[in-house]
């Protein structure tokens, strides 16, 4: 991604195929409320890189989430854009922390292996940033982090 190899090919989409295939390999995918209208306009993205950035914010709010709470991924269209919230109900991230968490390498919880390598959100920046859209994190109602994906739509 730094160094510019990254290719994309964007085409386009349709947003609840995409969220299906990448709920499709994840385990607790169960544990997921999707309400993704198949009747969205069509965004202009990478399949592929649009599967993985999905997958590996699902993944953060699964990990995130109590395990009494489902995840909320929810699509549609707002003026010329087209956006896909991931909604957890974990313990959230300080807005102070925000400008950070997009950073390679940085983990919310430093102090265990099972974190990870912290590049999850990284790699799921800058593919977005690569198809021309944007990650926005804001706090979820109630409690947690929604994570919204905005894309331009299909030409």
């Amino acid at each position: 991604l730094q160094a510019g190899a990254l290719v994309v090919q964007p085409r386009p989409v349709a947003l609840d195929e995409i969220v299906a295939a990448a709920l499709l390999h994840l385990p607790n995918a169960d544990a997921t409320q999707v309400d993704v209208p198949d009747d969205l306009p069509l965004v202009q993205a990478d399949p592929g890189l649009l599967e993985r950035v999905i997958a590996n914010l699902v993944t953060n709010a699964l990990t995130a989430s109590p395990s009494d709470r489902t995840v909320l991924i929810r699509g549609f269209a707002t003026g010329q854009q087209l956006q896909l919230r991931i909604v957890d109900h974990g313990p959230g991230i300080p807005a102070a922390d925000r400008d950070r968490m997009f950073v390679p390498f940085q983990n919310r919880d430093d102090h265990t292996a099972e974190a990870g390598l912290g590049l999850g959100l990284a790699i799921a920046h800058g593919f977005t940033r690569a198809m021309n859209g944007t990650l926005t994190p804001s706090d979820t109602p109630g409690g947690g982090l929604t994570v919204t994906i905005t894309l331009p739509p299909a030409p």
